[in-house]
C-alpha cells in the first residue's frame, strides 16, 4: 500500500493513527462482550475505519454527518464520551434512544450526527434538506452522507442524488464498496464497473478512493471538501474497502471466498498504516504501546461505567409523551374583517399567510413554483417568496420527503404538497419510518407537513381520488388534519405549520371549488383534536369529516325531521374522542360515515371506541358508511355507486327505527 503524506506534519500523521486506532480497540472490546453475551447485536467495520476517520477529521465539527451501522470512526471522530455509546449499546438511559433502538440508529445534535433507520436510503434525501438550510443559509456548510454498495440500488439513492444534482446542493455521497449486502456480492447487486460511474449520469463529480488508505482518504477529502465550500455542488464517491466481519456477528463469514478474506487482509488499513509510520521513524514501539494503553484504559473506564447504570424501567407514561414533542397550541384569533371565499382559497391564503410569518418555512412540490401547482394554490408565490422557499421538485416523492426531514433538522419547516394524495405511495417509506418515529426514538422532531389533495367526486379515476388517512392514522408520530370547511382549512393549516411535528393535512378536491365560506381575511389558529358540532339533535349522531359532513349536511337539509348531533371531526389524530363519547351518551345512537372504503378506516376504530366506551348508552348498533370493497373507479355512474354517500341515508334511517 502506497502512502503519500503530501503536507501533513508528523502531528497530523500521529493524530490520524490515533483516530485509527480508537473504533478497533473498541471493535475488539466488542466482540468479546459479544462472544460473552454482554451486547446483543454488533455490526462490525473492522477494515473499513479509514473512511469514517478520514470523512469526520476533514469536516468542521458543525457540519452533518450520516453515517451508517459500521462507521464507529465518525462516532469516536466527533469525540462522544464514550460511556454514552457505550450505553447506548446497552440500551442504557444515557445512550441516546432511551433504550428505544440499537446500535447507530440515532442522532445527536450536539455532535452534528444523524444516524441511520433500517430502510437505508432515506437518509440520503434527509442530507439533500440538510445541505439545502446550508445553502439557503449561505454558511458554506458541506454535508456527508454515507451508505453501502447495496443501497445504491434502491430508488431512494437515485432520487437524492438527482435533486442534489439538480439543486447543485453540497453533499458528499459516499459509497463504501465492501464487496457485500449480507451475503449478496457486488456482482449479483449491480452490472457497472464502478459505482461512481452513476454519478455521471446525474451530471455529478464522483471520484474513486482506495478506502483502506488513510493518507489517500483524508488529503483527497481535504482537497474535495474545500472545493465543495468554495463551488457548493453534490460530489459522488466510491471507497473501494471490504468487510472483514459478518453483517452482523451472528452472520459470519462463511459465503465469502477465503483467498478473498486474505488479500484484503493484507490491506488492513490500521496494520498498514501502523507499519508504514514505524518505516519512516514517526512511530515508535513505545509511543504506539502508550497510546493503545491510554486508549483500553479509557475504553475499559468507560465501559464499566455504562456497564453500573441501572437498566431502563418501563414506563407507560414516558413512552407516550415522547411519541410527539411536546407542543403548546398559540390561540390566535381571527379578526374581524371577512371575505366569502373557496375552500382552495382559503388553502392558499394560510399557506401564504404563513409563508410570511415564518420566514423559515419552504415549500416543496411539482409544478408549485411558476405554474402554481397542479390546483393553483401557490399561483404567485413565486414573485411573493422566491424561488429558493417556492421551490419546484422532480418527481421523487421519497426524497422530497425526506429532504422535509433534513430541513427540520437544520432548523427550517417544510411543506410538501404531494400532486394528489394518492402519489404518497411512492414517498410513504421516510413518513411512516422515518418522520413518525424520529422524535420517538432520539427526541428530534419532524417540522414537517405533507398537504394530500384527496378525494373522489371528481371522476379522476382509481390513481387520483383515493382518500387515504387509514393508511396514517394507523401511525404513531404523525398528526392527521382532514377540514371540510374553508374557514377551518386555513386555521387548522397555519397550525399544521406551527406545530413540530408531522402532520398529514388531506384537503379535498371536491371541495376545492365547491365549498365557499365567510373566512377572516388575517392569519388565525384552530385547535387540533376538537370536533365541530354542526348540527345538535337528540335523536341520533353522526360522526364524519371530510366531504362526508357536506353529504350528512345534504341529507339532513333534505330530511327535517331528523334531528341529529352532526359532528365534524376536522383532525383524526388527534381525535375529539370527549366530543363523540358525550354526544352518543346523549342520542344513545351513531352512525358513522367516511369517504374511504369500510374495512380498516377509521370509521371502525371509532365504532370499537364507542362500543367499549358508550355501551351502557346505545339503543342500537353502531352504524359504519364506507365506500365499495374496490378502487374507486372513474365513469361517473360506477364512482357514484361506489360512494357511501348513496348509501347512508337508508342507513341512517335504519337506525332510526332500530
Amino acid at each position: 500500500m502506497n502512502f503519500d503524506r503530501k503536507q501533513l506534519s508528523n502531528e497530523q500523521l500521529l493524530d490520524l493513527y490515533k483516530k485509527l486506532l480508537k473504533p478497533r480497540l473498541i471493535e475488539e472490546k466488542m466482540l468479546i462482550l459479544i462472544r460473552q453475551g454482554k451486547v446483543s447485536k454488533w455490526f462490525s467495520g473492522i477494515g473499513q475505519e479509514a473512511i469514517s476517520v478520514g470523512v469526520t477529521a476533514v469536516l468542521q465539527p458543525d457540519e452533518y454527518i450520516l453515517p451508517m451501522h459500521r462507521n464507529l470512526g465518525v462516532f469516536t471522530g466527533r469525540n462522544i464520551p464514550l460511556y454514552r455509546l457505550f450505553s447506548q449499546w446497552q440500551g442504557k438511559a444515557n445512550g441516546f434512544t432511551k433504550g428505544r433502538d440499537r446500535s447507530f440508529h440515532f442522532g445527536t445534535q450536539e455532535f452534528k450526527i444523524i444516524g441511520m433507520i433500517s430502510h437505508l436510503g432515506p437518509q440520503l434525501g434527509v442530507a439533500d434538506g440538510i445541505a439545502l438550510a446550508n445553502t439557503l443559509k449561505q454558511n458554506g456548510k458541506v454535508t456527508a452522507v454515507f451508505t453501502g454498495e447495496g443501497a445504491t440500488s434502491e430508488g431512494d439513492f437515485h432520487e437524492a442524488l438527482n435533486v442534489a444534482a439538480v439543486w447543485e446542493l453540497p453533499v458528499l455521497f459516499i459509497i463504501e464498496n465492501n464487496g457485500y449486502g449480507l451475503s449478496t456480492p457486488t456482482n449479483e447487486q449491480y452490472r457497472c464497473t464502478n459505482l461512481a460511474d452513476k454519478g455521471i449520469g446525474y451530471g455529478m463529480e464522483a471520484h474513486i478512493i482506495d478506502g483502506n488508505n488513510i493518507l489517500e482518504v483524508y488529503t483527497k477529502l481535504e482537497t474535495i471538501v474545500a472545493s465543495m465550500r468554495e463551488n457548493p455542488r453534490p460530489i459522488l464517491l466510491e471507497f473501494k474497502t471490504f468487510r472483514m466481519r459478518g453483517h452482523e456477528e451472528a452472520s459470519g463469514t462463511k459465503y465469502v471466498p477465503q483467498e478473498l478474506m486474505d488479500a484484503w487482509a493484507l490491506k488492513d488499513p490500521v496494520e498498514n498504516y501502523h507499519n508504514y509510520l514505524k518505516n519512516e521513524g514517526i512511530l515508535t514501539d513505545e509511543t504506539d504501546d502508550m497510546f493503545r494503553a491510554e486508549l483500553k484504559a479509557e475504553i475499559d473506564e468507560n465501559y464499566q461505567r455504562a456497564s453500573a447504570e441501572p437498566n431502563i424501567e418501563a414506563s407507560e407514561t414516558d413512552e407516550l409523551n415522547d411519541v410527539y414533542k411536546p407542543y403548546e397550541f398559540e390561540n390566535i384569533e381571527p379578526n374581524s374583517a371577512t371575505e366569502n371565499i373557496r375552500f382552495i382559497d382559503a388553502i392558499s391564503q394560510g399557506l401564504a399567510q404563513s409563508m410570511e410569518r415564518h420566514n423559515n418555512l419552504v415549500i416543496m412540490g411539482q409544478d408549485i413554483a411558476e405554474y402554481g401547482g397542479a390546483f393553483k394554490i401557490t399561483d404567485g408565490f413565486v414573485a411573493k417568496f422566491g424561488k429558493d422557499r417556492v421551490r419546484n421538485t422532480p418527481i421523487c416523492e421519497s426524497a422530497i420527503v425526506s429532504a422535509g426531514m433534513g430541513l427540520s433538522i437544520n432548523g427550517y419547516k417544510a411543506v410538501i404538497e404531494m400532486q394528489f394524495a394518492d402519489f404518497v405511495s411512492t414517498g410513504f417509506n421516510p413518513i411512516v419510518n422515518y418522520l413518525a418515529k424520529v422524535h420517538y426514538r432520539w427526541q428530534e422532531n419532524a417540522d414537517v407537513v405533507v398537504r394530500m389533495p384527496c378525494g373522489a367526486g371528481v371522476q379522476a379515476g382509481p390513481f387520483h381520488s383515493q382518500t387515504n388517512e387509514a393508511w396514517f392514522t394507523k401511525t404513531p408520530g404523525l398528526k392527521v388534519v382532514y377540514p371540510a370547511f374553508p374557514y377551518d382549512a386555513k386555521g387548522l393549516l397555519a397550525t399544521a405549520i406551527n406545530d413540530p411535528n408531522p402532520v398529514m393535512f388531506f384537503e379535498h378536491k371536491a371541495l376545492y371549488r365547491s365549498s365557499y365560506q365567510e373566512v377572516p381575511t388575517d392569519y388565525y389558529t384552530l385547535p387540533f383534536g376538537k370536533a365541530s358540532l354542526l348540527r345538535e339533535g337528540e335523536d341520533v349522531t353522526i360522526i364524519s369529516f371530510g366531504a362526508g359532513v357536506h353529504w350528512a349536511l345534504e341529507t339532513l337539509d333534505k330530511n327535517p325531521g331528523i334531528k341529529a348531533d352532526l359532528l365534524d371531526l376536522r383532525t383524526l389524530q388527534p381525535l375529539d374522542n370527549e366530543a363523540i363519547f358525550a354526544s352518543v351518551k346523549k342520542t344513545g345512537k351513531a352512525i358513522i360515515l367516511q369517504e374511504d372504503t369500510l374495512f380498516g378506516g377509521i370509521a371502525s376504530d371509532i365504532s370499537a371506541m364507542i362500543m367499549e366506551q358508550c355501551f351502557e348508552y346505545l339503543d342500537g348498533p353502531v352504524k359504519r358508511i364506507g365506500s365499495l370493497e374496490s378502487a374507486i373507479p372513474f365513469t361517473k355512474a360506477l364512482e357514484d355507486q361506489y360512494l357511501g354517500k348513496g348509501r347512508f341515508e337508508s342507513a341512517l334511517r335504519e337506525l332510526l327505527a332500530y
